[in-house]
């Protein structure tokens, strides 16, 4: 392939992120965190905190095809992680762990190097301008010195769209997940509305216990340490987990071993997201609290009493701590759940638990979808597969 190569910076434009206060804090424009990049490739919106308008200088607000980069982040491998701004339908603006690149020139598809920027050659490339380790900070100079592939433009189109119908698959997969999630805890509401409920100690129905409070030291390979933050939409996201060497992840599976059907509850910084257990993958856990029900049947209605709105709120309400906000293991053990008759909850359980299988399953899929595209873009960019 007779594909030229470019240093982004002569293509683009950066620019770092807006750096704010409390007082700054209100309804106005949404702001992008690295903590909002997650796994996507394009920015979700919903549920974007905000901040007001009136002190933000219009030249930090984002426009379509702009992409975003993590700067700064204390898990190296979250460093350079990146966001498309597919559209602008608000006002949106980025915070100062991020940086902004901006296509100046009209032969480059901003998309096509969005997805550029998600597979292993850019990490790769990341990696040997620092020097053959994991980066610890990323800057403009480093982006504007990335020597990347420049195809002719009609090619650019074609990858784009190629890639962008995984894309597509996937986007239809998290709007079915998100309505299942809705049709589970609208169920759950309706028991609780509808029905006589007895009020039990939660160690009545689970023996709950808590993750390591250890900070093993990072891996290249070995297994998983998942900590409250990697709970995201009911599921683990292992993209931005690290790894632990297995005598590490021994330790701590004597004291908090967690198995299919556990649920897990963020109870340290990031508080009251809520997982079940159901991926084969090996991990340790850190910075949750552990359920494990006492019979299946308890497993669907204690996720949707963990995960309701109600909850959330009090768990907020009720954290402690000044600078990082927690919930403790005493805490939890004295939450009390009103619980259905069994029959009921018998019934709640058959009919909830496939709808969550369903969105296990869906994000499962999601999962490979993911790792197809990622596969194919290389094979598409060295010419192992004709564009």
């Amino acid at each position: 392939m007779n594909w030229g190569r470019v240093n982004l910076g002569d293509v683009a434009e950066f620019k770092n992120g807006l750096n704010f206060n409390k007082d700054q804090y209100g309804q106005g424009v949404k702001y992008i965190s690295v903590a909002d990049f997650q796994d996507y490739f394009s920015v979700k919106t919903e549920g974007l905190a905000e901040l007001k308008e009136d002190f933000i200088n219009p030249s930090y607000f984002l426009k379509k095809g702009d992409i975003l980069f993590v700067r700064s982040n204390g898990n190296k491998e979250l460093v350079g992680r990146n966001l498309f701004i597919e559209n602008t339908l608000e006002p949106l603006t980025f915070s100062g762990f991020c940086i902004r690149a901006r296509f100046t020139k009209e032969d480059v598809l901003p998309k096509f190097y969005a997805y550029l920027f998600k597979s292993k050659f850019f990490r790769n490339t990341l990696s040997a301008n620092a020097g053959g380790t994991n980066i610890n900070n990323l800057n403009q100079s480093i982006l504007s010195n990335l020597n990347i592939p420049k195809p002719p433009l009609p090619t650019q189109r074609k990858i784009a769209s190629i890639l962008s119908a995984y894309d597509d698959l996937i986007e239809n997969n998290l709007k079915r997940i998100k309505l299942l999630e809705e049709k589970a805890l609208l169920r759950y509401r309706g028991i609780v509305k509808e029905e006589k409920l007895d009020e039990k100690s939660i160690l009545d129905v689970c023996y709950v216990t808590d993750g390591t409070h250890d900070s093993p030291k990072q891996q290249v390979d070995g297994y998983y340490l998942v900590t409250g933050k990697h709970l995201i939409g009911g599921f683990i996201d292992f993209s931005s987990a690290y790894f632990i060497s297995e005598a590490d992840h021994d330790k701590i599976q004597k004291r908090s071993k967690v198995v299919n059907g556990d649920l897990v509850l963020s109870n340290i910084g990031t508080i009251g997201n809520v997982a079940i257990i159901d991926s084969p993958f090996g991990f340790s856990v850190k910075n949750v609290i552990i359920f494990k029900p006492n019979d299946p049947i308890y497993t669907s209605f204690l996720y949707c009493y963990l995960n309701s709105n109600e909850m959330k709120t009090r768990f907020q309400q009720e954290s402690s701590g000044t600078s990082q906000r927690f919930i403790s293991l005493a805490y939890t053990r004295a939450l009390k759940v009103n619980l259905p008759a069994e029959s009921v909850l018998k019934e709640f359980h058959q009919e909830v638990s496939r709808l969550l299988k369903l969105k296990s399953l869906l994000n499962q899929q999601n999962t490979k979808l993911r790792e197809a595209r990622d596969i194919l873009l290389p094979k598409l960019m060295n010419g192992q597969i004709e564009v």
